[in-house]
């Protein structure tokens, strides 16, 4: 087999025109369009996301991430001087210190006070770290996930300017273990009603979870993508789970993942286990991209990535470089929605 060509950041560029940057969610979530692609033969039919049934199996297994975004972004002020403070939550590190970034974050540091609505919810910077990074500990008398839902907002992607009206329209239908700093957004697109259909149809809808950080949406900084280090997320398969999809598997279904995330998760598990999946958990800083020799997905529904991106490249590794620019081309031409609240893509071969 021939080594891969190798690739630099800026062969994952294309240009997008603005006003393709989905600011809204549709009102109907499985109404958004669908572009079909062949990663083999580089075919693509126009649909609607609905049409998803008709390129499900009977046999099949749907894979979906059912991670739950925190109301992660949080407004307070400084105890001493109530300047205003911004605090964007990204994980869990032990008990209730967090790791963060904050604004301004020049003006925060270690020892300072940070108090958020009327004072019913405390924080301490306990430690510093590179660009704008913070350890904060919460300080609070009730359960933590009941106050961030009162006080916090959702943590859109910089790209949204519109504010959004329903909260639950940046959650999946089945978002269920809170943890995700952004949405897998490639699962927005399912309805409850859909998802009856897929289940009819012979169809095994399985669950795994990895709670989205928004190091997957740091930019690639490295001309060189080899040099460009994942940032680590957590991630989680039940025994369950795994025993449904090696079953799929050994009966010639195939393997149909939502969203990148859910491919990161079983890729990360069929990597370790030599293209074997089993219960799992742990953290992954997997990074897909074109030579990568996949074990586990056979398929995947996903949106449409920002130029430059890790998760082009991710998509990249599956149908090639120039396929999948083509493919983008195709949706700019024919005024696909981009992003998180946009359109959406099923790849397979």
């Amino acid at each position: 087999m021939t080594e891969p060509e190798h690739y630099t950041l800026e062969d994952f560029d294309y240009n997008l025109p603005e006003e393709l940057i989905a600011q809204t969610p549709l009102a109907k979530r499985d109404t958004s369009r669908l572009l079909v692609l062949n990663a083999e033969t580089g075919e693509m039919q126009d649909k609607h996301f609905y049409d998803i049934l008709d390129y499900l199996q009977p046999g099949d297994a749907l894979v979906m991430n059912n991670s739950r975004v925190l109301p992660a972004r949080l407004y307070g002020t400084k105890a001493d001087t109530g300047g205003h403070v911004e605090v964007l939550l990204l994980r869990q590190d032990h008990g209730d210190v967090w790791e963060t970034l904050v604004k301004p974050g020049k003006k925060l540091h270690k020892g300072q006070e940070i108090v958020f609505g009327d004072g019913q919810l405390k924080a301490v910077i306990v430690d510093e770290l590179e660009h704008g990074g913070r350890m904060i500990e919460f300080k609070y008398d009730g359960i933590f996930l009941e106050i961030l839902e009162q006080l916090g907002e959702m943590p859109l992607p910089p790209y949204i300017k519109e504010k959004l009206a329903d909260q639950e329209r940046y959650q999946t239908v089945y978002s269920k273990v809170n943890g995700s700093a952004a949405a897998p957004t490639a699962g927005l697109h399912w309805t409850p009603e859909l998802l009856e259909k897929v289940a009819a149809k012979g169809v095994k809808i399985v669950e795994l979870t990895l709670h989205v950080g928004l190091g997957t949406f740091r930019p690639v900084e490295e001309s060189d993508i080899d040099k460009h280090k994942m940032h680590s997320e957590f991630y989680q398969l039940s025994a369950q789970a795994a025993r449904t999809l090696n079953d799929v598997r050994e009966q010639g279904g195939r393997i149909i993942a939502t969203g990148t995330t859910s491919i990161r998760t079983l890729e990360t598990i069929g990597t370790k286990f030599n293209g074997h999946l089993q219960a799992d958990s742990g953290w992954t800083d997997i990074f897909i991209k074109p030579g990568y020799q996949w074990q586990v997905v056979d398929a995947f529904i996903t949106n449409f990535h920002l130029p430059k991106s890790t998760l082009v490249m991710l998509v990249a590794a599956f149908t090639g470089r120039e396929r999948i620019l083509n493919a983008y081309q195709h949706a700019i031409a024919e005024r696909y929605r981009f992003f998180s609240f946009g359109d959406a893509m099923f790849v397979h071969k």
